[in-house]
């Protein structure tokens, strides 16, 4: 299940985010959003976890938490259908 984070403190780090999820079990990958002119954190991530109960279990614990001083949103990350992708491709 594909999670997202976010309202993270821009000081936190993919490291940190990982170590936080794998409390609650299999972390298959954790992206940290970064800004491609600063190179900064955008203040979300998204983290892949394979077992469904793992990472409901990670939303209902970390959900509201206070992390580096941010108080943390997590839930599933929404699926762009093909469909959104080609719509978008032709409007461009």
């Amino acid at each position: 299940m594909k999670l997202i984070i976010r309202n993270l403190a821009r000081s936190t780090s993919e490291k940190e985010i990982k170590a936080l999820f794998e409390e609650y079990g299999t972390v298959q990958f954790c992206d940290l959003v970064l800004d491609k002119v600063t190179g900064g954190s955008k203040g979300f991530a998204f983290v892949e976890m394979p077992k469904h109960g793992e990472a409901k279990a990670a939303i209902k614990r970390l959900n509201n938490m206070t992390v580096a001083g941010s108080r943390i949103r997590v839930k599933k990350a929404e699926n762009k259908s093909a469909g959104n992708k080609t719509a978008e491709n032709e409007a461009k």
